[in-house]
C-alpha cells in the first residue's frame, strides 16, 4: 500500500485547490490515504480565509480515504507540521508531506513511494525530496535521482525511525555553535544553514525544516532528490504566503509526469557534479544576487 500523504493548510484556498487537484491527478491517488491538517486563525481578519480553506477540504474526494483535522486555535506552521507528522507516523511506517502551495506532477507519488521502498532499510538515506533545481545532468549519469546532504521542504517524505531521531528543542545548540569546524561543515550544505538554525532556536522564524536538516547533518544522512522536479511551489508570490519571497528563484523544470518506474542510485553517496551545483545555489554570491533581484522586483511593483 502506498504511504499516506499528510497535507497542511492554513488560509490559502486558491493555492490549496490547485494543490489538491494536482495531487488527485496522481495515478496512485485512489490508493492513497490522505490526512489534512488545517491550522486555526491568528486574527479575526483570517477567520473567513480559514473557513474557506475548510470548505475546500470538506469537498476533497478521489483518495482511498480522507481524514480531516481542524484546529480551533493557531498552532503556527512549525508546531502544526511537527505534531501532525508525529501523529500520523504513530500509525504508519512512513509518510509523504505536502503544504498547501505545493503542486505535484502526476508521477510524484510514484517517485516518492519507490524511493521510500528502496531506501527503507538504508538508514544513510534520511529523507526523500520531491523538488529539485533545474540542474545540468552530468555526462553519463543515468539514474533518476541523486543524493545530497540537505533536506527538502517542498514535497518530501520520511520514515518513522528517522523522524524519531529529531531533537526539535535543539538541546545541543550551544555546543554546536561553539564548534567552528561543525559550523563550517553544516554550512557546506548551504551558506544559509547556520544562520537559519540560530534564528529557529531563538524563535525569530517559525521553522521546522532547518531543525530536520540539522538532524540529517548530525547523523550523516542524505536526501534522495529527483533529477527532474516533481513539485513546484506556487505560493512564493502569494499575499498569504508565510515567506517573503517576491522574485521566484526556485522555478523548476517540471517532469511531464509520464514516467512511472524510476532508476534510483544503488550506491549511497553524493555525485560531485550535483553537489557542486547544489552548493552553488546556496552560496553567498548567489544568495546576494537573488536578494537584489527580489528587491528590484518589489520596487518595480511599487511603481
Amino acid at each position: 500500500m502506498p504511504a499516506p500523504v499528510v497535507l497542511f493548510a492554513f488560509k490559502r484556498p486558491h493555492e490549496l485547490k490547485q494543490t489538491i487537484a494536482a495531487l488527485c491527478a496522481n495515478r496512485l491517488a485512489s490508493e492513497t490515504d490522505l490526512y489534512v491538517f488545517v491550522d486555526g486563525p491568528r486574527r479575526i481578519d483570517e477567520v473567513a480565509k480559514v473557513k474557506a480553506v475548510r470548505t475546500v477540504v470538506d469537498s476533497i474526494t478521489g483518495f482511498r480515504s480522507v481524514q480531516r483535522v481542524y484546529s480551533e486555535t493557531n498552532n503556527g506552521c512549525a508546531n502544526s507540521i511537527i505534531s501532525g507528522v508525529t501523529d500520523v507516523l504513530t500509525h504508519h511506517p512512513a509518510v509523504i508531506v505536502l503544504e498547501d502551495d505545493i503542486v505535484t506532477t502526476p508521477n510524484f507519488l510514484e517517485f516518492m513511494n519507490q524511493s521510500l521502498a528502496q531506501y527503507a532499510d538504508s538508514t544513510d538515506v534520511f529523507s526523500v525530496g520531491g523538488y529539485t533545481f533545474p540542474f545540468k545532468r552530468p555526462a553519463g549519469y543515468t539514474a533518476d535521482g541523486y543524493l545530497f546532504q540537505r533536506t527538502c521542504a517542498w514535497g518530501w517524505a520520511i520514515w518513522a525511525d528517522r523522524w524519531q531521531q529529531v531533537d526539535w528543542e535543539l538541546a545541543d545548540f550551544e555546543k554546536f555553535m561553539g564548534n567552528s569546524t561543525a559550523r563550517k561543515q553544516f554550512n557546506a550544505g548551504g551558506s544559509d544553514r547556520v544562520r537559519m538554525l540560530s534564528r529557529a532556536k531563538n524563535r525569530a522564524i517559525d521553522a521546522w525544516d532547518i531543525r530536520l536538516c540539522y538532524t540529517e547533518f548530525k547523523v550523516g544522512g542524505y536526501t534522495i532528490y529527483p533529477t527532474v522536479s516533481k513539485t513546484v511551489n506556487i505560493g512564493v508570490d502569494s499575499p498569504d504566503s508565510t515567506t517573503e519571497i517576491v522574485y521566484d528563484r526556485y522555478k523548476p523544470i517540471l517532469d511531464d509526469g509520464h514516467q512511472q518506474q524510476f532508476n534510483l542510485p544503488q550506491l549511497i553517496q553524493a555525485h560531485p557534479d550535483y553537489s557542486r551545483q547544489f552548493r552553488w545555489k546556496f552560496s553567498i554570491p548567489v544568495r546576494l544576487w537573488n536578494k537584489l533581484l527580489t528587491y528590484t522586483t518589489l520596487v518595480r511593483r511599487l511603481f
